[in-house]
Order: C-alpha cells, then sequence, then structure tokens
C-alpha cells in the first residue's frame, strides 16, 4: 500500500471504450467533489468499492489507497440514481407490440398481475436509462386500470429478473381518475363513483376471505384466491397502495380509502397534489410527483413545472419519478426531470435527495441504495459536471461494484 500521486491515478477511464464490466475489479473513484446524500459535501474526495460494497468514503488526499484497486475519475460523484416509479422493463425501447406488456385491458380489477413475470431485463431501455446514472427502479404495471397489477424494485442490470431484483412485490398500483374509465358502453367503471365503489368492495371481500382462511379448519377453509391474496398484502401493511391520481377529488378519494381501510398509501402523479398538500402531509403520504416536462392536458392540465420544489416547501414527502405515458417516450429519464424542477425552484440538495435518498425510504430500500455510506451497495453515478446541467455528461456508472458498459449520456 503506497500514497498515490497525481500521475498515479489520472487513468483515461471516462473514454467510453474503456467502460467495461469487470465483476472482480476493486475500485477508488476519486471525484473533485462527492455527494454522499447523508452528510456534507466532499471536495476532492474518494470512495473505495470492493466486493461490490462501500468500504471507506473520504478526502482523497488523506487516503493511503491499495495499488490493487483501479481508480476512475470525475467530476462529480453521486450515489445511483432511483427512479421513484417507472414501466422501464416492461415498456420496452422499441414502443411496438412484442415490447409492451406494461397493462392488461381485459379486465379493470387484476391485482394479480406480477411485474415479475412481465419484466424483460435484456430490454435496450434499460441500458438507456442506466447510461444517465440510474441503477435501481420501481417498476410494473402501467396505470390506465383501477388495478394494474403489482410492481416491484430491481436494479438496471443482470441478466435474469432474479439477479437484478431488490424487493417484489413492492406495492399494488391502482388508478383513480379518467384514464380508468371504460368508454364501452355498459362497461364498469363508468364513472368515479362506480371506481370508489367496486375498489371498496374487493376490499371487503379480501377481508372477508383473509378471515375465512385464518380462522376455518383446512377442510372448510376457501379455495386459494390470487386476487384476493394480493389485495390481503395491502390490508396487512405488507405492501402499499399506490394511486396514480391527479385531480383533487381523486387524491381525495385514495386518502378516504387509506382512512377506510387502515392502509399504506403512495400518491402517484399528484399534478393537483399541492391543493391538498396539508392533508397528505398530515397522513404522511408520500408523493411520487409527475416528471414536470409531462405534457399538460387532460386530467394533468394544471401541471407545473413547480410542482415538485412547492410540495416540498409545504413539507410533503417528494420522490421524482419519470412516469408512464401511453404514447412515446413511454418514458422520461428521471435525471432531466430533476434537472428541470431544479430550474424552477427546487433546491439542488432537495432534488438531488428526491432521486436518491428519499425515493429509497419510502421503497424500504434505503438499508442498500439512496446514499454513499459505508456497507451500502456499491452503486454511483460519475458525471463530467453539475448533474442537473444539460451540458454534462454521466460518464460512469456502477452497480453492486460493477462498472457498466454504457456510452457516456
Amino acid at each position: 500500500m503506497i500514497r498515490q500521486t497525481v500521475s498515479r491515478i489520472l487513468l483515461a477511464v471516462l473514454v467510453a471504450g474503456a467502460l467495461v464490466q469487470n465483476a472482480h475489479a476493486q475500485f477508488a473513484v476519486h471525484g473533485k467533489i462527492v455527494y454522499p446524500v447523508v452528510g456534507r459535501a466532499i471536495r476532492d474526495g474518494v470512495v473505495i468499492i470492493e466486493d461490490g460494497k462501500i468500504k471507506f468514503i473520504g478526502k482523497f488526499w488523506d487516503t493511503v489507497i491499495p495499488t490493487t484497486l483501479r481508480v476512475l475519475e470525475a467530476e462529480v460523484v453521486i450515489p445511483g440514481l432511483i427512479d421513484a416509479h417507472t414501466t422501464v422493463g416492461l415498456s420496452g425501447l422499441y414502443n411496438q407490440k412484442q415490447d409492451q406488456d406494461q397493462i392488461d385491458r381485459s379486465a379493470s380489477i387484476q391485482p394479480e398481475l406480477r411485474a415479475l413475470d412481465a419484466y424483460n431485463p435484456d430490454d435496450k431501455l434499460i441500458k438507456w436509462v442506466r447510461s444517465f446514472g440510474v441503477t435501481t427502479i420501481h417498476t410494473g404495471h402501467a396505470p390506465g386500470e383501477l388495478i394494474s397489477g403489482q410492481t416491484m424494485i430491481v436494479k438496471t442490470y443482470g441478466n435474469t429478473v432474479e439477479e437484478a431484483l431488490l424487493r417484489a412485490p413492492a406495492a399494488l398500483a391502482a388508478t383513480l381518475g379518467q384514464s380508468a374509465k371504460k368508454k364501452e358502453k355498459g362497461k364498469s367503471p363508468g364513472t368515479r363513483g362506480k371506481m370508489m365503489a367496486m375498489l371498496r368492495g374487493e376490499f371487503i371481500k379480501a377481508q372477508e376471505y383473509q378471515r375465512k382462511r385464518q380462522s376455518a379448519t383446512d377442510d372448510k377453509r376457501p379455495s386459494r384466491d390470487l386476487k384476493l391474496e394480493a389485495i390481503g398484502l395491502v390490508l396487512s401493511h405488507k405492501i402499499p397502495l399506490m394511486v396514480t391520481a391527479h385531480r383533487v377529488q381523486d387524491i381525495a378519494s385514495a386518502l378516504r380509502l387509506k382512512e377506510e381501510f387502515n392502509i399504506r398509501l403512495w400518491l402517484d402523479g399528484g399534478t393537483e397534489a399541492l391543493s391538498l398538500a396539508k392533508e397528505l402531509k398530515a397522513a404522511g403520504v408520500p408523493v411520487f410527483v409527475h416528471p414536470p416536462m409531462t405534457r399538460a392536458w387532460g386530467e394533468r392540465e394544471n401541471a407545473s413545472f413547480e410542482t415538485p420544489a412547492k410540495l416540498v416547501q409545504a413539507g410533503v414527502i417528494v420522490a421524482m419519478q419519470s412516469g408512464y405515458e401511453s404514447y412515446v417516450p413511454k418514458t422520461r429519464v428521471v435525471l432531466l426531470e430533476a434537472a428541470l424542477a431544479v430550474a424552477n425552484g427546487m433546491d439542488f440538495h432537495d432534488a438531488l435527495d428526491a432521486i436518491t435518498i428519499d425515493p429509497a425510504r419510502i421503497l424500504g430500500i434505503a438499508d442498500r441504495v439512496g446514499s454513499i455510506e459505508v456497507g451500502k451497495d456499491g452503486d454511483l453515478a460519475l458525471y463530467d459536471g453539475d448533474p442537473f446541467e444539460y451540458t454534462t455528461h454521466c460518464t460512469g456508472v456502477l452497480i453492486n461494484g460493477q462498472l457498466m458498459g454504457d456510452e457516456r449520456r
């Protein structure tokens, strides 16, 4: 072990051709500024990763670095980004029928559908969002049906879903609003009142199903029902209900459902959430706020670039998401959405929290990701400047201590 000199460490690792995967490599990542997120920024900092985990973080010149470590250079080093809600891996890059598995329109209530069974870890869209620094995504079935299915949390790497998986199921995805209405005559739900009645009815059925399964003897126990079992996970607080809602009236309905059944609730979208900021804060409901660049029409006609900043100022727990749109581009890039929020009043550190530690805490994975701390996964994003500046490039991405082979963005 020797003290490294400048000539020793200035390696040309930011050239795209040098970015190759190496499962056995150990790294010292030197940044002109390192943002651990938890704690103060470190100028001229270093992060040491060994065996896929963060082993050390501190000042570069005060650190003795083993000669066995490969040294990576960057202007800015931050934790790998977390997309609080997306459909990436179910909705694919090519936007064609063969790679669009994010929603099934055959029924309004399908809680038994699992993201785990639809996720394609080899889809090029995963690599594309990763190339901007996104290392963890909360993904699954898209909004548009009353209950569209279960979500999960994965890393943006791996040859199989099991290799990428952090948690499944993560939540049950529901939608309240215009997009969940059936347009065909005689099909339900056709109104908002019908939506709530249908949800309430299924929750009551699930309560009764749970009671009978727990109390009945084996010969009288009801046959398994995958739909009611999935809703039962919400009722037993094992997973939350994630409700996509934009209008005030739909957000208020979601809050009533939370109170009536004593469930955990995540609000997704929340275009008009600011009008109920006091109620959301009091209920402890986090908001996966709509991407600022979302198109402001229909239920999102009141969308604003300033919504993320104003929700944070109101004391609401906020995480940024890339979201889902039924037309191209299908998904956005959470880094760019956060950058736009910064340009419209959001504090730099609040925005960084909203794509790192805050979604990690909401999703229940902060023990592994979301900040640069000793013992956490070796997930880092490297940039050649301020990550929220449009001209900045992501020059390197590490996941579980592996250097990903993406082109720089």
